[in-house]
């Protein structure tokens, strides 16, 4: 095996699916990225055994074949060449020879026949949804995914799937996001899934900001897509996500409705969560007609207060919020403005944008 290519040619794919290669060295392959050369070409792939991806790029003066390099000492090599420089591989007695102007590194190999990659999807179901849109899901609600929680179908994205409508929905059991896409999908059955978190990360750093259509293929259990030169493949989460819609609570039926200029607010409780514990976070809101006042302490006894003039004529409410959570709903509001339906002290906050419900936010109240 061997191949010539521009050093900005080979770290593009490089740094591509270089955020999939395993750190910890369960299996020390993991460690190391898959290299295929052939009909002009060459593959880069990395996987977790979880997540798989794989970039490719067009090669010149190469011989196929196919080997494992340990990923982070061949992408720092190639990103301490000078730019411009050409970079040369080869095989020599089973070790991988980089040459590039007077420079030569000699890297320790293991066998492409170790490399654990994704199996083809069978039975598999396919829908076609723009990039622009999925993304846009993904940005919407992967900040309300749990992390390395017990309840192991809570760490990913939950998708449903339609024939008119792709849905995604995170939760952490404290919050909750959902997303919602009118799309005619051409799926004939409804579809649902659970993504892991670390391929909807992945999936998110992928996807690109424009109308291309995407097909996505949907196994038993995995996923698969092809977004230009990379091909994106996760195991699904096999598990039952939680009955989401009985946690929404129903604007309609909420007697406290307020709206804020979202990025006033969203300062605001930045402020004052400088004082905030660092354990609970806690920040306390005192609604009035016409201003909304926020309060924060810490075990230290010191204090933040800040006060914003709102629009709102009904009864008083103080509430408690992990400050956190408002903040992280906040910044993914895809609204100038942002609406807010509350009931009373102990029961949940539902933000949506400014007279759509096309996403919307729930934050669980904290006891004061």
């Amino acid at each position: 095996m061997k191949f010539t290519a521009d050093r900005e040619s080979l770290l593009k794919p490089l740094l591509t699916v270089q955020g999939v290669v395993e750190r910890r060295q369960t299996l020390p392959v993991l460690s190391n990225l898959l290299m295929t050369a052939g009909d002009g070409a060459l593959a880069f792939t990395a996987t977790d055994t979880e997540v798989e991806l794989e970039a490719r790029m067009t090669v010149e003066d190469w011989e196929g074949g196919e080997i494992t390099v340990p990923a982070k000492k061949f992408i720092d090599i190639c990103r301490a060449l000078p730019e411009s420089a050409k970079v040369a591989f080869a095989l020599d007695d089973g070790k991988a020879v980089i040459r590039s102007g007077r420079s030569r590194f000699v890297l320790g190999t293991i066998a492409a026949g170790d490399f654990p990659t994704t199996d083809r999807i069978a039975e598999e179901t396919e829908f076609v949804v723009a990039q622009k849109e999925l993304k846009r899901l993904i940005d919407l609600t992967q900040f309300a995914m749990a992390h390395q929680d017990v309840r192991y179908y809570l760490n990913g994205l939950f998708l449903e799937i339609t024939a008119e409508q792709v849905k995604a929905v995170a939760t952490d059991g404290h919050r909750l996001a959902v997303a919602m896409l009118d799309a005619a999908t051409g799926m004939e059955e409804p579809k649902s899934i659970i993504l892991p978190r670390k391929g909807v990360t992945e999936l998110a750093r992928l996807l690109v900001d424009e109308e291309a259509e995407l097909k996505v293929r949907v196994g038993a259990n995995a996923i698969q897509m092809t977004v230009g030169d990379v091909r994106f493949s996760s195991k699904l989460i096999d598990g039952k996500f939680p009955d989401y819609g009985r946690v929404i609570p129903d604007a309609a039926q909420c007697d406290k409705q307020i709206s804020m200029e979202r990025e006033s607010f969203r300062q605001c409780l930045v402020r004052t969560s400088v004082l905030s514990s660092d354990k609970y976070r806690t920040v306390r809101l005192a609604l009035e007609p016409g201003t909304l006042k926020v309060m924060t302490n810490n075990p230290d006894q010191e204090t933040a207060e800040d006060e914003l003039e709102i629009g709102y004529t009904g009864e008083s409410l103080e509430i408690g919020f992990n400050v956190s959570y408002l903040i992280e709903a906040l910044g993914a509001l895809p609204s100038e403005t942002a609406d807010f339906f509350l009931t009373d002290s102990s029961s949940s906050c539902l933000i949506q944008p400014h007279g759509s419900s096309s996403c919307q936010f729930v934050v669980m109240p904290m006891r004061l």
